[in-house]
């Protein structure tokens, strides 16, 4: 019944995405010439409603490429905003460039902008009160998802613990099946309805619509049996591998003739249509930071001149991309040292090594700025995890576990971890972990998110000394 109400859902969310962006676009057209009215316009609202219907196939196919039609109990509202936000950048560009190809130059491209505003914002906010009404709906007990847990040991109270912890996400549990010699009836406050061997029975005598099992090593063999069991009783089964906490939560597998491999550390940006859409970015980003911020590089570079001996900029080793060194560059912000002397020191809250005008560009971050030549370069990208000196590498590859992973993508200028407050004195593994969550899970979408997140917290940060 849940899957047959997610196909009717789906089919409603498609038709109120088409009759959105007719309702925008008459609102953009009408907005530009009717209440700004700025212009005449060229063509009448039925002609540009019928040249602007080319594009919405783009916004559909976009919507669904981006999986924004699949269920969204455990799903984030802020990425499926970001999606919506990057479909409407990407679906404008592919139809300006039609345009062009076309040579149709008398579309009003200020129309298309507000368009594209008024699409975003009607289908963000309609998308977030679905959510919303959704979630409420489910909290109360109505939408719920049936499901029967297989396991009673460390794994299994952990998955009872996570669908606990979100009653949002719909998940009913009716009971589990003992998988241990515990003689007890209850298993995590949840009825144990009997052992392995009872699951046909169980299956008979209890309604579930998903079956989700959660074994630890030592009880893997009895899995291809309780699969069997659970495709002849026709009911959807989810596994919780034994060994999730040593692979990503989006795993890459590879078929090698019929037999599956896991790739342990699939990373997106080695697919090389990614890793250009991301360079290209980077390098248009990057130019467009520079000529927005030159005035203020120029005064901060004065500045630097008026309050300190020594040159402007100042470079430092870090270790990149495929674990090569590169020198990164920062407006200089403290007194001039020798190599030795800054090599393996941090810097401290009263550093006494610091400028007073140096304080204030660490604190505002715009002693980061000249990083924007580093991407122009190719040493970074204006989103990834953070680069450090050669000294500390060698120090936390042995301390701290997968911290080498960090360096099979270019460093950033900002990061996951940046913009969840990981920066300066803070915790080297959470750090790690964020990095790893970014360079497993990297989209087109979550840079857009983190520079957005970068811009809106502001780049004042209590833990940038």
């Amino acid at each position: 019944m849940i899957k047959e109400n997610q196909k009717y859902f789906n089919v409603l969310q498609v038709l109120l995405d088409l009759v959105i962006l007719i309702i925008s676009f008459i609102l953009a057209y009408t907005l530009r010439f009717d209440i700004l009215k700025d212009g005449i316009p060229y063509f009448t609202l039925l002609e540009s409603l019928g040249i602007i219907s080319l594009s919405i196939p783009f916004y559909l196919i976009l919507y669904s490429w981006f999986d924004l039609y699949s269920s969204k109990r455990i799903k984030s509202f802020s990425n499926e905003a970001l999606v919506i936000l990057s479909t409407n950048i990407i679906a404008n560009v592919l139809f300006i460039v039609m345009l062009y190809l076309f040579k149709e130059m008398n579309f009003s491209r200020k129309t298309l902008f507000f368009f594209a505003a008024i699409n975003c914002t009607l289908t963000i906010g309609y998308r977030g009160t679905l959510r919303f009404l959704l979630r409420r709906y489910r909290k109360k007990g109505y939408n719920l998802k049936h499901c029967l847990v297989i396991g009673t040991c460390p794994m299994s109270a952990h998955l009872i613990e996570k669908l606990q912890a979100h009653p949002a996400w719909g998940y009913n549990i009716v009971g589990c099946v003992r998988s241990d010699s515990r003689k007890s009836d209850a298993f995590c406050g949840y009825r144990i309805l009997g052992d392995l061997e009872d699951l046909s029975c169980i299956f008979e005598k209890y309604y579930a619509d998903i079956v989700m099992i959660a074994l630890d090593e030592t009880q893997t063999d009895k899995l291809g049996l309780l699969l069997k069991q659970c495709e002849k009783a026709g009911i959807k089964t989810h596994i919780i591998p034994y060994y999730y906490k040593y692979i990503p939560t989006k795993p890459y597998i590879d078929d090698l003739d019929g037999l599956p491999i896991i790739d342990t550390r699939h990373i997106p940006l080695d697919n090389l249509f990614k890793a250009c859409l991301k360079r290209i970015f980077d390098i248009v980003f990057a130019l467009i930071a520079l000529i927005l911020t030159s005035p203020l590089l120029l005064f901060s570079a004065i500045m630097i001149k008026l309050t300190s001996k020594g040159p402007i900029l100042f470079k430092q080793e870090r270790v990149g991309n495929n674990r090569q060194t590169f020198y990164m560059y920062k407006f200089r912000s403290m007194k001039v040292q020798t190599d030795e002397e800054e090599q393996d020191k941090w810097t401290t809250k009263d550093d006494p090594r610091k400028t007073w005008w140096g304080n204030i560009m660490r604190r505002t971050s715009i002693d980061e700025l000249p990083q924007f030549y580093n991407v122009l370069k190719g040493d970074m990208s204006v989103v990834g995890p953070r680069p450090e000196r050669p000294f500390f590498v060698d120090k936390f590859k042995e301390e701290i576990p997968r911290y080498m992973v960090k360096h099979q993508v270019r460093p950033g200028i900002t990061g996951w971890a940046q913009v969840n407050g990981l920066r300066g004195d803070t915790s080297i593994e959470d750090r790690i972990d964020h990095d790893l969550y970014y360079i497993e899970n990297w989209t087109f979408s979550m840079d857009i998110k983190i520079i957005l997140l970068t811009v809106f917290k502001g780049f004042v940060n209590k833990n940038a000394y």
